[in-house]
């Protein structure tokens, strides 16, 4: 494993880019390869041994192309896999993603926090421990929202029909007393202009992103694996459709991107 190995980031579709995309900001040196299992979305509808079996094919894919890290760019997958992970890679630095419960308990004035997610995240044992942990004294309402997950999919992000798919959700948490929202699905970043807008300019919007990066960072460099140089490179995969994921990733990181179809034995 050397600094110039790549970091392999994945997710059910394409949400994970929102934390690819912090990544970059955070580690612009660095060598990004990103799957998105898209055969496989959505995970928040799946069974976690389900999610957990794929989160051990691609980690064992990422092994394969020789990454010196990986993160679980999905709330989901993060919940059912992450502990088997680390067992089954030791020596992998494996970063997870979860919902910014404990930012959220700090920030919140009228005592409750909202939070939108798949089903997955909420029915998980990992989240639950999560809430009780980093917000006892905090009123959590959650609010599964699976249809955020297949508008960012078609690269429906603003206009008419994400409007009027946010507004409902949002109008329901804030209407319970929520005041600040947490976005704990990595795909909901993409639909962030229309949730704030449903929200109110006031109303924090938390996500993950920037904290996974920073302690991606953390491993790295206590790794001694920080890659120096020129900026990285960017390879985009998927187990589905690469044109595809090359319009999505186009649209949703703001520049022309080509993706590549994965091996077919990792599919």
């Amino acid at each position: 494993m050397l600094s110039e190995s790549p970091i392999g980031i994945y997710d059910s579709g394409v949400g994970g880019l929102s934390v690819l995309r912090a990544i970059r900001d955070a580690l612009p040196r660095e060598s990004l390869l990103y799957v998105a299992d898209s055969a496989h979305v959505p995970y928040g509808e799946k069974t976690r041994e389900y999610v957990a079996r794929r989160a051990a094919a691609l980690a064992d894919y990422f092994v394969s192309r020789q990454a010196k890290a990986m993160v679980v760019a999905c709330n989901t997958a993060t919940a059912a896999a992450i502990a088997q992970l680390r067992q089954r890679h030791p020596g992998l630095a494996i970063i997870g993603v979860e919902p910014a419960i404990k930012p959220a308990a700090h920030l919140t004035h009228s005592g409750v926090v909202g939070v939108f997610a798949t089903t997955g995240t909420l029915a998980s044992p990992k989240f639950a421990a999560l809430v009780q942990r980093e917000a006892p004294e905090v009123r959590i309402l959650f609010r599964p929202c699976p249809e955020w997950v297949s508008l960012v999919e078609r690269g429906v992000l603003r206009g008419p029909e994400a409007d009027a798919a946010v507004r409902a959700p949002v109008a329901e948490l804030r209407e319970a007393g929520a005041d600040v929202l947490v976005l704990g699905c990595t795909h909901f970043p993409f639909l962030r202009d229309a949730i704030q807008a449903a929200a109110g300019p006031g109303v924090p919007l938390l996500e993950t992103g920037a904290p996974v990066a920073r302690r991606l960072r953390h491993q790295l460099q206590e790794r001694g694996l920080l890659r120096a140089g020129a900026p990285g490179s960017l390879r985009l995969e998927t187990s589905g459709g690469a044109e595809a994921l090359g319009m999505q990733a186009s649209l949703l990181l703001g520049q022309a991107l080509a993706a590549h179809t994965m091996d077919e034995r990792w599919r």
